[in-house]
């Protein structure tokens, strides 16, 4: 462990204790390297909580941000929309330096690490495909790590660079002098594969890789088709990471293998997709791994990164971890052997009817904690929100493929519920965790619906209707009306963009969207041309079927119709409220200590909740500190009774992860609020500007002095 670590360490300690001593305690990416989301800040608490008020706001531009701020000593650094830099006076807001990478793109950033101290400081951060080192006093790019500063993650990973794409979207993590990361890559085949690295910090050179999708003679190569490792990609653990530093190990979860919904090219359990695995830090050697989906064929990824608690278990501490995914399961283990803290069973599962699929017989599910969110659905659980509503969903569900149980293979030609859905469960903020090994969880808690159709590229769509039934109808369905707000429709996507917008939007991402860069110039031609008169470019010709650049068309011979979410004719959820969740479960029994409505839907109360994204932070006090909502809403919650103690409504969404550290003896409470100019491609309704100023920004608030 660093010095600089235990120095901070002291320091929240002392500050926690009432030390009258003007301590600075930072705050680094998630709470430390161990992501618990915590502080033992006590400054601010319950009976005080209600004076906070804002001390600074730091504008910045329109878009989507999802980064978590990061601060040392007394500078605060964190991204922006576009992809800068900045460094901002964690006690003023008052910018320092910004850095520029001037990369286009929409590829999110969740945060950014630090290696070293003080002079000797640097920063590593991640934006598109590259990772930069850069001076922490100056923030400029270190010339002697990588090419003049940075690493492209799409060299060294599988073949040349420029057919390769993986996005640094969450951080990587530092043990010692290794920075460790995987990344974000197509869903669709072709896809680069998930290799986990670990890079040089001084240099970026590579140090280690560990291959999820394993080369012959490695560990787990019988589970995938021979030499799977040159054709098949995914299995990449997008959410970043969290270290053991004491024992050294690194824990990384993973995504499903690609295809996500068709896994006919790859037969077998495909294992290290969609698993929690435990490395060697130092080496990147296997210590253990477990499997949560085998043949996933759901994408019900690991999509947040796991988290490190201890436990008491029969008298005895456990330093264990924690994880959990779009199944809304919670699967914990103890850390040095990977043995389940609870029992863990194979349960039988149906077999798929799409040709070619071969579906795994059985799948693990824990018997405790119960899970998150709802994991079957009957008739007593569909929405009574009307009359008419229910008598639609009772309709819908007549008509469902699986009865309404998890695990059911989705089948062509007739829709299936997918739960928890594809955005249930805990999100990419992750769960917090507080030293009497309580895990907090904010979870959305829906349903999702989808099926499976031939692949129209194979047959006699043109270019750019095959390509978008590919690569875009997962997301915004066949149809195009998408399933808003998360993924917006399409219909009317000219009125709100030029073909150059469209065009720059799928080159280069956006929010939720990964980036089709490697699309040839005359493929997204014809995919904007599809979006924007439901036609091919004329006389544009049919290519045949082959590898056209890292993101090309679909090879596989079926996909799905799209990540849609179960919702009644006017927009609210199928099932039965409430629609999101705050939950805090003792893992050392596994059983749960609260739960309460999280979230706003639509004109709906606070008692229905609804979906939200981002991460909370824990303090010492008992606070548990969280946006994540679509209501512009930062909230304080009690975390021995889940009641909400405070909340203020901010000029733009804040669904970022806070950080809370303490300045001069201050304590602070900072979170990222973004907004958007309109509603197309990805884009939410909110104002950009407020009042003459920019709507987003970093917020900051403090106790009156």
């Amino acid at each position: 462990m660093s010095r600089s670590f235990f120095a901070a360490l002291m320091g929240t300690l002392a500050l926690a204790a009432g030390s009258a001593a003007a301590q600075s305690v930072d705050w680094h990416f998630n709470g430390g390297p161990g992501g618990q989301h915590y502080t033992p800040l006590k400054q601010i608490t319950a009976d005080n909580v209600q004076q906070l008020k804002p001390v600074w706001k730091f504008d910045f531009e329109p878009g989507g941000l999802q980064a978590q701020p990061l601060m040392i000593g007394r500078m605060l650094y964190g991204a922006t929309p576009s992809g800068k830099l900045v460094a901002l006076d964690a006690a003023t807001g008052v910018l320092q330096w910004t850095f520029d990478p001037a990369i286009p793109g929409g590829q999110p950033i969740r945060g950014l690490v630090s290696h070293g101290t003080g002079a000797k400081m640097r920063l590593l951060f991640g934006t598109q495909n590259y990772l930069y080192a850069l001076d922490g006093v100056t923030g400029k790019p270190i010339a002697s790590f990588g090419r003049n500063g940075r690493i492209d993650m799409n060299e060294n990973l599988r073949g040349p660079a420029d057919k390769n794409g993986m996005f640094l979207t969450s951080p990587g993590s530092v043990y010692k002098d290794l920075y460790i990361a995987s990344g974000r890559v197509s869903e669709s085949t072709p896809a680069s594969p998930g290799d986990i690295r670990a890079f040089d910090v001084h240099t970026g050179t590579v140090r280690w890789t560990f291959h999820t999708i394993p080369h012959p003679g490695e560990v787990g190569a019988e589970t995938w088709p021979k030499d799977a490792h040159l054709t098949q990609g995914g299995a990449n653990a997008w959410t970043g990471s969290v270290v053991d530093i004491k024992r050294g190990i690194v824990f990384l979860a993973t995504g499903s293998a690609a295809d996500d919904f068709y896994g006919a090219a790859r037969h077998g359990s495909n294992r290290f997709a969609s698993s929690l695995i435990a490395l060697d830090a130092k080496s990147g050697k296997r210590i253990w791994d477990f499997q949560a989906v085998h043949h996933d064929i759901w994408d019900m990824d690991f999509s947040a990164p796991p988290v490190l608690l201890t436990v008491m278990k029969n008298g005895r501490k456990i330093d264990a971890v924690a994880a959990s995914n779009k199944l809304s399961y919670v699967y914990a283990f103890e850390r040095a052997t990977g043995k389940p803290l609870f029992p863990i069973r194979e349960v039988a599962v149906p077999p798929s009817t799409v040709p070619g699929e071969v579906a795994w017989p059985t799948q693990p599910v824990p018997t405790l904690p119960r899970p998150l969110s709802r994991t079957s659905v009957s008739l007593n659980d569909l929405t009574t929100r009307t009359v008419a509503a229910n008598i639609w969903a009772r309709g819908v569900f007549s008509r469902l493929n699986g009865g309404g149980k998890q695990f059911a293979p989705m089948t062509i030609g007739k829709d299936t519920l997918v739960l928890a859905g594809f955005t249930g469960g805990v999100e990419w903020g992750g769960m917090a965790a507080d030293p009497k090994g309580i895990l907090y969880a904010n979870v959305t808690n829906t349903a999702g619906i989808s099926s499976i159709i031939e692949s129209s590229s194979l047959l006699t769509a043109g270019l750019g209707e095959g390509t978008y039934r590919n690569q875009c109808a997962s997301c915004h369905g066949v149809d195009r009306k998408g399933s808003p707000p998360l993924f917006p429709s399409l219909e009317d996507v000219k009125v709100n963009l030029s073909d150059a917008d469209i065009t720059a939007v799928i080159k280069n991402g956006r929010g939720r969207m990964a980036a089709f860069g490697g699309l040839p110039a005359n493929t997204v031609a014809n995919v904007v041309s599809y979006l924007a008169t439901g036609k091919d470019l004329p006389g544009t010709e049919r290519p045949p079927i082959s590898l056209q650049g890292r993101l090309a068309p679909s090879q596989t011979q079926y996909t799905s119709t799209g990540n849609r979410n179960f919702v009644d004719p006017d927009g609210y959820p199928g099932v039965k409220p409430p629609w999101g969740t705050l939950n805090a479960i003792d893992m050392s029994t596994g059983q749960y200590l609260w739960t309460v409505p999280f979230g706003v839907t639509g004109k709906m109360g606070p008692e229905f909740g609804g979906s939200n994204t981002g991460g909370a932070v824990i303090t010492g006090s008992g606070l548990m500190f969280i946006g994540a909502t679509a209501d512009r809403k930062l909230h304080a919650y009690d975390t021995k009774t889940g009641k909400l103690l405070w909340e203020t409504t901010l000029t733009a969404p804040a669904q970022a992860t806070p950080a809370v550290y303490a300045v001069d003896g201050r304590q602070y409470v900072v979170i990222a609020g973004s907004a958007r100019a309109g509603r197309a491609m990805g884009q939410d309704n909110s104002q950009a500007i407020t009042d003459g100023r920019p709507a987003g920004g970093y917020f900051a608030f403090a106790l009156p002095r």
